[in-house]
């Protein structure tokens, strides 16, 4: 292979390495083998460009017109001028889907769906940067700066996936740029003739064997070593020093820990970032699925983390110390005696899919049992994972307190103690004065700070005209509030925020609670919980009943029962037991129905969704396409080590198989000598060769003896007039072959097996076959280049 192909094959594969990192971006990935295909079209008229050869500017024009044509036909073949010329129309058709896939990649969470619009931003994205990397490694010969267009697509990957991608992506692209490097050397190397190539290689044919010098390095096998160390350098110093966690590897989350024993804190990380996104999310991805004994699990909110500092900007989680998870919770602060409370028992299994920092969990937990590194926040009553800790794929158990107070008890609750009442009253001095102006009009003649907070409640789920809609925009902050309360339109967060503001102007303790809904219950009795299940709810504080929910989300979620005349009256049944049943793991994962519009999709108004056919347990549904396509990757990465064994089997058969071949079983006995560490040289006769093959290789007795007979017998076979058949060569190659093998050691015994030294002639074989077609090629090339010159002479 020239150096220029080459380095054309580098760069394309370099690219397509680095956008590794955008595969879990978006779901399936089959957009990946679209832009493979475009970009290897893209690079193979490269090359023909270059051997023609034209200006490097008309190399440059030729691959972006293929480009053009190539997505033009993949993305707009319907507006284009027979299917595949560019109009006007297919420019226009192209800037829409621009436009639409900008606004998917604003609306949907990771990994968002492989619509249209996205996929076109991928696949022209991925053939922009090799096209980019293409010119500068290949047209211009400059390798290095090719990195930069690299490392932006890695960079843009990163980025969109909230503070990193992984390791394994990291690697794959660094991998890629390494390549494309050690590519050029090669071929820079290769320019200053043979004794720059590195060590001479034994028994190649036209070569000489070494004297009994020590061996010598090659400049480019230097380079890969070189290179090896650097990647692994990279890979572990930022796991060895302190502040490096965070890095373009490590998790980013500024998730503060507090060691082994008690201590440490957790860092005011704002769990809402995503949470619009889910809302949007066009299938409903189940996430949890629990059972419980509690007879109705309306009011079962799961919670993740309470935000309770308001800052004016936006609504966030203070930062307090977190300890050790206790076998038992502490009581739960300002919960009395004298409220009406039920145990209840849950147990619960996440997804695989579904990774959080914090445990759903409901309010509030008595007692937790769940294996892994969690730490407990005692102010909110959260979980948090330690070291990397993640819900994915828990099972975990949880006891706790139904807490029903009634109206009347709420009514007549008292002051909060002084401590909390300053914490929890805070308000910004930039909160806008309507925003207690509306409070104060909207309570009027409330005689206490229930009626004022169920008041405010009602006001927002169904007296004050507000309207649901996840596409709003998500401020947090104060002109937030204040626009919301004039356009009476949002989701979630906005009513929940806006009523935890409310109720602080008024003095009523009040903070954010985020987490998920109670689910749908499953025809098997347990409950599954979907990623459109994801909300946030205010909490106010009165004196003995606690930390209380409310609902003022319209259509949203269930209306506390103590807000309303009737008080609750159900009790829980007995302790659940923790159940290992398949029942217990998630196993259905809701889609959107057919019938269901995607506005009511975003509203979550399609009611109990139909199972998807083909979906796994997880909740997610791997496309089955995906599957095969990753178990068909695994497959060949595992079968790769292997192939020098399966080229060697497949050689020796063949071989040993052939009757009467004397030369050949020669060649196999040769070659076992060589996977043994017997170097082959040609230049000796056949004897020569046996004396040398029993005296480096140790043989003796029969397998010695059977050297000798085969080289006999290769003696006459090239030399007699009238040579003799042998037989029984099969087996006189069995026994030199054990031979060598008793002689060996472990490490000789292993190496001969699975990475045998003879495969290196299936690596000059290619290399030879590969530089007849180029001969080949270049000869008909020149031929017709000859004939095209010579006809406007003669005409």
């Amino acid at each position: 292979m020239s150096g220029r192909a080459r380095l054309t094959l580098a760069a394309w594969g370099a690219t397509l390495m680095a956008s590794g990192a955008l595969l879990p971006l978006v779901k399936p990935a089959t957009w990946i083998f679209t832009a493979a295909f475009v970009l290897a079209l893209v690079s193979g008229v490269g090359t023909l460009t270059r051997r023609a050869p034209l200006a490097r500017p008309l190399t440059l024009l030729a691959q972006l017109a293929v480009a053009l044509l190539a997505l033009t036909v993949i993305f707009a073949r319907e507006q284009a001028i027979l299917w595949f010329l560019p109009g006007p129309q297919v420019f226009t058709h192209a800037a829409d889907l621009f436009a639409a896939g900008a606004e998917d990649v604003g609306r949907y969470a990771i990994p968002a769906p492989d619509t249209e619009g996205i996929r076109l931003m991928l696949v022209g994205g991925v053939v922009a940067i090799g096209l980019m990397v293409d010119t500068l490694a290949v047209t211009f010969r400059k390798a290095a700066p090719a990195g930069l267009p690299l490392l932006a697509l890695y960079s843009v990957a990163a980025g969109l996936s909230g503070g990193g991608a992984g390791w394994l992506w990291f690697l794959l692209a660094a991998s890629g740029y390494l390549l494309l490097l050690l590519a050029e050397g090669r071929d820079r190397l290769s320019q200053w003739g043979r004794v720059f190539g590195g060590a001479q290689r034994s028994a190649r044919p036209g070569s000489s064997v070494a004297g009994g010098g020590g061996p010598t390095f090659a400049p480019a096998r230097t380079g890969r070593r070189i290179g090896a160390v650097a990647m692994g350098v990279a890979m572990v110093v930022p796991f060895a020093l302190p502040g490096f966690t965070g890095g373009l590897i490590g998790n980013g989350d500024g998730e503060g820990t507090g060691g082994e024993g008690r201590g440490g804190t957790i860092s005011a990380v704002n769990p809402l970032v995503s949470l619009q996104d889910n809302l949007r999310q066009p299938e409903d991805r189940e996430v949890l699925r629990y059972r419980t004994n509690a007879r109705d699990t309306s009011g079962l909110y799961l919670r993740l983390v309470a935000l309770d500092q308001f800052d004016g900007t936006s609504w966030k989680s203070s930062a307090r110390p977190i300890e050790a998870v206790p076998k038992q919770l502490p009581w739960p602060d300002g919960l009395s005696q004298s409220v009406r409370i039920t145990e209840v028992t849950s147990n619960f299994v996440a997804s695989e899919g579904y990774e959080q920092k914090w445990l759903p969990m409901p309010y509030p937990a008595g007692r937790v049992d769940i294996d892994g590194r969690w730490r407990y926040e005692p102010a909110g009553r959260m979980l948090v994972g330690d070291d990397k800790q993640t819900t994915k794929g828990a099972r975990y158990t949880v006891s706790s307190l139904e807490v029903q107070p009634t109206s009347a008890q709420l009514a007549a609750a008292g002051d909060a103690p002084e401590k909390l009442l300053r914490e929890y009253t805070k308000i910004p001095a930039s909160l806008p004065a309507d925003v207690k102006a509306t409070a104060l009009q909207v309570t009027k003649g409330a005689r206490n700070d229930y009626e004022q907070a169920v008041k405010l409640q009602e006001w927002f789920a169904r007296d004050g005209g507000f309207r649901y809609d996840v596409d709003v925009e998500s401020g947090t902050g104060v002109q937030a509030i204040s626009r919301f309360l004039k356009d009476k339109e949002g989701f979630c967060v906005h009513f929940s925020f806006s009523m935890a503001a409310m109720a602080r102007s008024l003095g009523i303790p009040a903070r954010v609670a985020v987490g998920f809904m109670p689910g749908t219950t499953q025809t098997d009795g347990s409950v599954s919980v979907g990623i459109r299940d994801a909300h946030a709810w205010p909490e106010l504080y009165f004196e003995g009943a606690g930390w209380t929910r409310f609902e003022p989300t319209p259509s949203r979620g269930s209306t506390p029962s103590y807000t309303q005349d009737n008080t609750p009256s159900g009790t829980a049944t007995g302790p659940a037991q923790p159940q290992q049943s398949a029942s217990a793991q998630p196993s259905a994962a809701p889609s959107a129905s057919a019938s269901c519009t995607p506005q009511e999709r975003r509203l979550g108004d399609c009611g109990p969704e139909e199972e998807v056919a083909g979906a796994d347990s997880s909740g997610g549904g791997p496309n089955p396409l995906t599957v095969v396509l990753i178990v068909v990757g695994v497959l060949a990465v595992l079968a790769v080590p292997l192939l020098p064994l399966l080229w060697r089997t497949r050689v020796r058969t063949r071989r040993l198989g052939t009757a009467g071949a004397t030369l050949s079983v020669w060649q196999e006995i040769v070659d076992t000598a060589w996977d043994y560490g017997v170097e082959p040289d040609e230049s000796q006769t056949p004897r020569r060769t046996a004396a040398r093959i029993v005296r480096l290789g140790e043989l003796g007795g029969e397998a010695a003896d059977a050297v000798h007979r085969v080289a006999r017998a290769v003696e006459e076979t090239l030399y007699a007039p009238n040579p003799r058949p042998a037989s029984g060569l099969a087996e006189e190659a069995a026994r030199i072959r054990a031979g060598f093998h008793a002689t060996a050691d472990r490490g000789t015994r292993l190496r001969a097996l699975l990475v045998p030294r003879s495969a290196a002639r299936l690596r000059w074989s290619t290399a030879a076959r590969w530089s007849e077609t180029a001969t080949s090629w270049s000869r008909r090339r020149d031929a017709l280049l000859s004939r095209a010159t010579l006809r406007p002479r003669r005409d």
